[in-house]
């Protein structure tokens, strides 16, 4: 968060989390080659990208698309819901996983088998609802092993459902490893799709 990043938002989700503030992305959108992404990415300075969705493992072009990104010198992540097998992505791009919480309605989704696959420079995130959310997810950290197995631990207030300052205090009051992370590009720029 906070670093120059050019997303590449491919269209399509099989998830239906209740806070999607991105159900533009489930449809619409236009068909583009490799190469001509590549091209637009190129357009702007930003050496980050991130390949998001909808959920972009859903889109089978994808692989070949962050293979030729990390070949072109740029630094990928993929921002993935958990619910795709993750073994087929590119070592050198950083998986930024949401394990899904039960507020979001579709943790039944999750796919704990992909958590076997991170790797330590790899991220996990959770966006929590309510105080049951944190409840959980301070306890798949646990059972997981995620502070062992990631680099980082990634707990997001679900906007307009949790506050950033309680998400907050709870962190500090129960010292968690975790960092806060917020929508900074919602924080500055609102709902406009594709900023």
């Amino acid at each position: 968060m906070g670093r120059p990043t050019t997303f590449v938002r491919l269209t399509g989700c099989p998830l239906r989390c209740q806070y999607c503030d991105t159900a533009y992305a489930f449809t619409g959108g236009d068909i583009m080659a490799i190469q001509a992404v590549v091209q637009r990415v190129g357009d702007f300075p930003a050496r980050f990208v991130t390949v998001t969705g909808g959920e972009p493992l859903a889109q089978p072009g994808v692989h070949p698309l962050m293979t030729t990104l990390c070949d072109g010198g740029y630094r990928v992540s993929l921002e993935t819901g958990g619910a795709l097998n993750i073994s087929d992505v590119d070592d050198r791009v950083t998986i930024v996983m949401d394990l899904k919480t039960p507020g979001s309605r579709e943790a039944h989704r999750n796919d704990y088998g992909n958590v076997e696959r991170l790797r330590d420079k790899d991220e996990v995130k959770f966006v929590i609802c309510d105080d049951r959310d944190y409840a959980w997810a301070r306890l798949k950290c646990e059972e997981l092993n995620l502070r062992e197995r990631v680099g980082e631990i990634l707990f997001s207030p679900c906007a307009e459902q949790l506050s950033p300052q309680d998400l907050a205090r709870w962190i500090l009051r129960d010292g968690l490893d975790v960092r806060m992370q917020i929508q900074l590009h919602k924080a500055l720029w609102g709902d406009q799709p594709g900023r």
